[in-house]
């Protein structure tokens, strides 16, 4: 076949899996975009010894994360413990989640003058680092999970996806999945982040959600698989625009709370 005629064929290939994804809402569900929400994530690489203390240092931290959900600062936090190590990787994490820039900073600067910041144990951290996420497709269940397990799905476009492809991803395809399992309490909460500070290259988009428990996480995989089957176009539309060359995932406990 002709290089230029495989080219446009491609091209309308492409047009008609994109159309499967923004057809009108009476054929497909969609979700409206929210106000930006944006979360700290602090990731820290404990030593083994060290994980009990880890556990000490985020019941101390959560008076100050309590005080800021009941005035309005945070509407979220939460803290993790990785249940799958990579070599260079974090093996805790500690986020919070505010409607605002300001509203994270605030609580960052609570935790320096407390000395929160620099307590022993995190000064025995081997690796440490941290990200800054605003999302546009999010929900959750008010109250707290104890022992739940958080899926992190990380993804990067391919360089040639449209300019919209993490919305239109989102609002038709991910979140409406996910409210739906929100819904009938399969998960407590769900978000697709993308960086708000820049410290990975852009492109790169994170689909998150929070189980209260391990079944959850089947019932999602079941689901996906089932959205699949239903509707042949809406995975190859996703394979379009991802370079799954980039894929990563993590499986996290976690202990959280929502506003």
């Amino acid at each position: 076949m002709d290089k230029k005629l495989w080219r446009v064929l491609a091209g309308l290939f492409a047009l008609a899996l994109l159309a499967a994804l923004t057809m009108p809402a009476n054929a497909q569900m969609s979700v409206k975009e929210k106000p930006a929400m944006y979360s700290y994530v602090a990731n820290w690489s404990i030593p083994r010894a060290q994980w009990g203390e880890m556990e000490k240092s985020a019941v101390a931290d959560q008076k100050i994360l309590d005080q800021a959900v009941g005035n309005g600062t945070l509407v979220a936090y939460g803290g993790d413990e990785n249940l799958v190590h990579r070599q260079d990787g974090e093996t805790h994490d500690q986020w919070w989640s505010a409607m605002s820039l300001a509203g994270l900073l605030k609580v960052l600067d609570q935790f320096y003058t407390s000395g929160s910041a620099t307590s022993p144990v995190l000064a025995s951290a081997t690796r440490h680092w941290d990200s800054i996420y605003v999302s546009r497709y999010y929900n959750w269940t008010p109250g707290a999970v104890k022992g739940g397990y958080t899926s992190v799905s990380a993804y990067s476009l391919k360089a040639d996806a449209p300019d919209d492809a993490v919305d239109t991803l989102s609002k038709n395809l991910v979140a409406p999945l996910l409210e739906k399992m929100l819904a009938d309490g399969t998960i407590r909460e769900y978000e697709v982040d993308t960086q708000a500070v820049h410290t990975e290259a852009p492109g790169q988009f994170v689909i998150v959600y929070v189980s209260p428990n391990a079944e959850g996480l089947d019932k999602v995989n079941a689901a996906i698989s089932e959205t699949l089957k239903s509707n042949p176009l809406d995975g190859p539309a996703f394979i379009s625009m991802v370079d799954f060359s980039q894929h990563r995932d993590e499986l996290l406990r976690t202990n959280a709370m929502f506003k």
